[in-house]
């Protein structure tokens, strides 16, 4: 039955077949701030209960005012529900709506309780109070200095960020990105938006280029306008920078563009041209081609070439250390005998101020690291050890028994600043600098580490080249090897202590182009492939195997010890599907964990989360897994467990985090798990590459076990080929001609 149309609340609109509401929010049941779509349940006054509206809205919260035009649908399973076509809302003005509102956890400092005391004590002139004599706020019970000043702070914010989600709103794209805005841009957001649109591409993660271009098309600008063009060429940069590369060739910098914008070829060199001429992108002819830098990129990359080849021509390291003293005094020291491979390197190690110690797993790197770390203190010598994940540099820790940071800690990264304190003008202090799993190091990375490198002090990278290459931009450790410019150590032999392990053996054959012994003889064995004909069957193995099979034979906990890898995003067997069905599987809907919906996904309390993106502010780095401890909806924030740390992230930040039981190979570089599981299926084809599968595979510490088609493990077994990287550091490397960057 129709709800009664007699009240002056919910009548029928004259002339048209509509019906018209008005009420107060008494509950969000759902709102989606990708489209805005809302479920709301609404007191109407004259009506018994509570009234259900559909309809589309930027923000809503409860006790504000709605008023709403729409049809009267019933539904099967829901009941009667008003379908708004309009919908708009207005801040509350009764007492009730007022402390339903203020207590919604809209503001940060005010639940329920607070909201009660507030307007019990300044009723209707609660607001004003909030925003124009906040100090009175201290009257009320529980709210002193610190609370009242954070309820002004976050009164003022969501005010200006309730205005650019209508903005946004209106212009076309979802408003779940306001708080990242207002936190960007400020109170002047709007204004800049207004200005240029295409800033948002530039500025704000996850809002791409098209977004951008929709905003800007409302706003009235033209196809063929120069900021557009403009705009274009920051967005594919930064897309190829994300890709791995520093650079593009001119000529298909301006195909791609023409691509996306469909325009004349002549606007795209227009833009080039103002973008040259303002120096926000630079070009250079390398070995013939015509390369498009970001000058950033290109400035490190001479950098790192002049400050390498400074290294490697001044004079040797002092103290002089004879090997053929230190050598035999360290294995007596250690009572360990080296192989014949590892005297020789660790020999070159000594006699070179900088050095390149590279090789496969279970090769010795780190019994010669240990060998050169233990002669080095003995003439006390300062040694400076790093690594770019907390993990890896945790595992260099116990390694060695030294302490090991972080690179970015290492240099003390100053978030306000965005830049790091140790530079050129303030290095690090010490006498050796070692830095292990370099091949994940990137070229920003390694200028900023080379310019705050001890002036008289030795250099040791460390790494595993023929693994992945790093997620950021530039072929670092594989340019210095290729180059010649730098004494490479390579550790080849296989030691007797990890020829029992099936997984070393395995990943070492995949490394030469051969297919592992996929049925081991032991009992004991570390290393499975488990065949299944299809991605059906393999994703039920991998289900069970994660849920039960593994965790009950071995003893390991599914979430914190088990690390499903795979090669891609999309798919039944890519990691947003996977996630989905792991996290319904072992951490399910349970009245005890409160969630929260966000960027498309559920965060659920205990939920195994990776960053994706650097967080300076927060030291939290792209790759870093972590649980979620807490989910708080009053003080709108999730708290996340990262190794022995605690980080907060406000709901409006958890685009920077995903779910974790599956990631990609590439997100794994730098970490090592109890136990690793691997899809394979013919559907990533694409992506069945050998690099892929052998870095994959040396994540696995206990256990690794691959699922899937024998042809996909074939096909990435023999697949040898690597996409380009464009940039102009081999070749810096490779001339005598460079920069110098003193």
């Amino acid at each position: 039955m129709k709800p009664r149309s007699s009240s002056p609340s919910l009548k029928k609109i004259a002339g048209g077949p509509e019906d018209a509401l008005s009420g107060l929010v008494e509950r969000v049941t759902f709102h989606n701030p990708e489209n805005g779509f809302a479920v709301l349940k609404v007191h109407v006054q004259g009506q018994r209960g509570l009234l259900t509206v559909l309809g589309t809205v930027p923000s809503v919260a409860p006790g504000e005012w709605i008023t709403a035009q729409g049809i009267w649908e019933r539904d099967r399973e829901h009941g009667l529900q008003l379908k708004a076509r309009t919908l708009k809302t207005q801040p509350p003005t009764s007492l009730e709506g007022i402390e339903k509102y203020l207590g919604s956890g809209l503001i940060k400092g005010i639940g329920p309780i607070y909201a009660k005391k507030l307007v019990k004590k300044f009723g209707e002139n609660v607001f004003e109070i909030i925003e124009h004599h906040s100090k009175r706020l201290q009257e009320v019970e529980g709210i002193g200095s610190e609370r009242r000043k954070s309820i002004k702070v976050a009164w003022a914010e969501q005010k200006v960020v309730r205005d650019i989600m209508l903005f946004l709103h209106a212009h076309g794209i979802s408003t779940n990105r306001a708080a990242r805005i207002y936190k960007t841009y400020g109170e002047g957001a709007i204004e800049i938006i207004r200005k240029n649109p295409y800033t948002l591409a530039r500025d704000i993660h996850g809002i791409g280029f098209h977004s951008a271009d929709l905003v800007a098309s409302k706003l009235g600008f033209e196809p063929d306008s120069l900021l557009r063009a403009r705009g274009a060429i920051d967005h594919l940069l930064s897309e190829a920078t994300g890709e791995g590369h520093c650079a593009l060739p001119k000529e298909e910098l301006i195909f791609k563009a023409q691509e996306l914008l469909a325009v004349p070829e002549e606007i795209i060199l227009g833009a080039l041209e103002r973008h040259l001429h303002d120096m926000k992108v630079s070009l250079e002819k390398i070995r013939g081609e015509e390369l498009i830098f970001l000058p950033h990129l290109r400035t490190a990359e001479e950098i790192i070439a002049s400050k390498l080849q400074q290294l490697v021509h001044a004079p040797n390291p002092t103290p002089w250390i004879d090997p053929q003293k230190a050598i035999p005094w360290v294995e007596e020291k250690t009572k360990r005998l080296l192989s014949e491979s590892q005297r020789e390197a660790l020999a070159t190690a000594l006699k070179h101020r900088v050095v390149v110690i590279t090789g496969g797993p279970g090769v010795g790197k780190t019994t010669l690291l240990q060998s050169l770390l233990t002669i080095l203190k003995a003439k006390k010598l300062r040694c400076l050890l790093a690594a770019p994940t907390g993990r890896a540099a945790q595992r260099l820790s116990m390694a060695t028994g030294l302490e090991a940071k972080t690179v970015h800690r290492l240099l003390e990264f100053v978030p306000a600043r965005g830049t790091f304190a140790r530079n050129v003008d303030h290095p690090l202090e010490g006498d050796a600098l070692i830095i292990d799993e370099v091949s994940m190091v990137d070229v920003p990375l390694m200028s900023s580490l080379l310019l705050a490198h001890p002036p008289e002090a030795r250099l040791i990278l460390v790494g595993d080249a023929d693994q992945l290459p790093s997620v950021g931009p530039g072929l670092v450790l594989p340019d210095i090897i290729r180059s010649g410019l730098i004494k490479v150590v390579c550790l080849k032999e296989i030691f007797r202590q990890s020829q029992g392990s099936q997984i070393i053996q395995a990943a070492h054959a995949i490394n030469e182009g051969i297919l592992p012994d996929c049925y081991p003889h032991q009992e004991q064995s570390d290393f499975f492939f488990l065949e299944r004909e299809d991605a059906p069957q393999t994703l039920s193995s991998l289900m069970t195997l994660m849920s039960d099979r593994i965790p009950k034979r071995y003893g390991f906990d599914p979430i914190d010890d088990l690390q499903v890898l795979a090669p891609m995003h999309r798919g039944s067997l890519g990691v947003h599907e996977l996630n989905l069905r792991l996290q319904e599987i072992l951490n399910p809907k349970h009245p005890d964990r409160l969630e929260h919906q966000a960027y498309g996904l559920l965060f659920r309390e205990g939920d195994k989360i990776i960053q994706t993106s650097n967080n300076y502010e927060k030291e939290v780095f792209n790759g870093d897994i972590g649980r979620i401890l807490s989910i708080d909806p009053a003080q709108k924030n999730v708290k996340v467990r990262f190794e022995d740390r605690r980080v907060t992230y406000d709901f409006s930040e958890l685009d920077e985090i995903t779910l974790a039981y599956a990631i990609t190979i590439h997100k794994s570089q730098g970490s090592e798990f109890p136990v690793v599981l691997m899809p394979l299926a013919m559907q990533q084809y694409l992506l069945l590459q050998r690099n892929l599968l052998y870095t994959g595979v040396t994540r696995g510490r206990e256990l690794v076990f691959l699922i899937g088609q024998r042809k996909a493990l074939m096909t990435a077994t023999h697949n040898a080929s690597t996409r380009r990287r464009y940039g102009g550091l081999f070749h810096r490397l490779d001339t005598t001609n460079l920069r110098k960057h003193d």
